[in-house]
């Protein structure tokens, strides 16, 4: 089954071993913020829809920091997948599983991650012909343990996961230390109100504290 996504998008994930999530209010601030990211080795950001400047901050990514892989979060509608590719993003995700998002994410060519948290939902992802997906939320539905536990039936598929909600610095490094996990979301690397603080030096410390973990479990 051939994965929605180029494999070349695939590898910068999985090197970057997180994707900052993050909820941008003023496109100005992105900027800045991916510079941040980029300097700690975090090469891949998700920009939610969660505000109206969300698309216009993607915009902004893509033209002044270029060398940062901006996707698009919380995608809800095919409206939203054809404004996000005419935005450049470079994947999209989003909470849950929409047949009619995946359907025009595909006939778009957006490499894109549907939510999944039960089985039933990984058999219409792959009916769908996604391999990637987005286990949401991770550690409220029972963590790394029941994300093994449910996916180990589809293993022979070669499914990958980025699990979202509640990952930090102290947990993460269960989910990345299983093969089927190439990366996780991360929320708190730059919360809403750090980003309206413009608190870079923090994002960078955090995102520093992450690829520390990350580097610490892949170089064994």
């Amino acid at each position: 089954m051939d994965s929605l996504f180029p494999e070349s998008t695939l590898q910068r994930i999985e090197k970057s071993g997180v994707i900052a999530v993050l909820v941008i209010d003023q496109p100005e601030d992105a900027v800045p913020l991916a510079r941040a990211l980029l300097a700690c080795g975090i090469e891949a950001m998700e920009l939610t829809l969660r505000t109206p400047a969300a698309v216009d901050a993607l915009r902004v990514v893509r033209e002044q920091v270029p060398e940062m892989l901006a996707g698009v979060g919380t995608i809800l509608s095919p409206q939203q997948v054809e404004e996000v590719v005419d935005a450049g993003a470079a994947f999209g995700v989003a909470p849950g599983l929409n047949v009619k998002v995946v359907e025009r994410a595909k006939q778009l060519g957006l490499p894109f991650a549907p939510g999944i948290v039960t089985p039933s939902e990984i058999e219409l992802a792959v009916e769908l012909g996604c391999r990637e997906l987005k286990f949401f939320p991770a550690e409220p539905s029972g963590g790394i343990k029941y994300l093994r536990s449910m996916y180990a039936p589809y293993a022979h598929l070669g499914l990958q996961f980025l699990p979202l909600g509640g990952i930090n610095a102290a947990n993460m490094a269960g989910y990345l230390f299983d093969a089927a996990v190439p990366a996780i979301g991360g929320s708190w690397l730059a919360p809403r109100k750090m980003i309206q603080q413009r608190n870079w030096s923090v994002v960078i410390d955090h995102a520093t504290e992450a690829r520390n973990v990350i580097k610490e479990l892949r170089d064994k």
